[in-house]
């Protein structure tokens, strides 16, 4: 962007492409190798430093296993608006979501989730959602 901060865009790219490889357990310096690439390069992509070409975005999708949709679903309003095209339209808004406030992006969240699907017994994990739900104050 014209002040140097990153494309709201590329930011939630980024962060979809942390989910995703986290999700699946995958190192960053795994997915730079499966790219070709250097755990900083995948780095910067996750903070929207760098921009994510079509090429790139393809073999993402491919090592990540979900479609190239996937990495542009669940974009926040105000990350469309703050896109240089709306923003020469006159389409500004004053503030960008900023993705780590998301608890779906937090490590913590990602590695609960995938200890609880490695549970093989569903009576298991039904017990385990319900303490969770109980120590954390839900109904």
């Amino acid at each position: 962007m014209d002040d140097g901060s990153a494309n709201p865009i590329d930011v939630h790219v980024g962060a979809r492409i942390r989910l995703r490889r986290t999700l699946l357990g995958m190192s960053q310096e795994r997915l730079g190798e499966c790219l070709g690439l250097t755990f900083q390069q995948v780095q910067k992509y996750e903070r929207g430093a760098n921009r994510v070409g079509a090429s790139r975005l393809f073999d993402l999708s491919r090592v990540l296993d979900v479609r190239v949709g996937y990495f542009f679903e669940e974009i926040s309003v105000t990350a469309q608006a703050a896109s240089p095209v709306e923003v020469i339209r006159g389409n500004v808004t004053k503030s960008v979501d900023v993705p780590d406030d998301d608890p779906m992006t937090k490590r913590e969240t990602l590695e609960l989730v995938r200890a609880y699907f490695s549970i093989n017994d569903p009576k298991v994990r039904d017990q385990v959602l319900a303490m969770a739900k109980a120590l954390g104050g839900a109904k």
